[in-house]
């Protein structure tokens, strides 16, 4: 079946939808745009993909991560001298909620 190409109509309902204010010219434009985005779509959908393994990225990708090992912190204490302002073991901040 046939794709319908995107109108300046559809374009419009989603700038207004995203409450983006778009003159004509630009209308005209992102619907051509988006029409020609998923025509390559299309094409793409006729490659035969019954041998690729799907994935999430076009690249491999590695998260390299820590041990998650116990270690010392910095002493609380010396935090706090440098805090501007402080109350018992507690940094002091202005309110901002009345």
């Amino acid at each position: 079946m046939p794709r319908t190409p995107i109108t300046p109509d559809q374009v419009r309902k989603v700038a207004a939808l995203a409450r983006l204010s778009l003159d004509e010219e630009e209308v005209l434009t992102y619907a051509r745009q988006l029409d020609a985005i998923l025509e390559y779509v299309e094409q793409l959908d006729e490659l035969d993909l019954t041998d690729v393994e799907g994935t999430s990225h076009a690249v491999p990708l590695a998260c390299p991560t820590r041990p998650d090992a116990s270690r010392p912190s910095a002493q609380s204490q010396a935090i706090l001298e440098r805090a501007p302002a402080r109350e018992a073991e507690h940094f002091l901040v202005p309110r901002i909620i009345e």
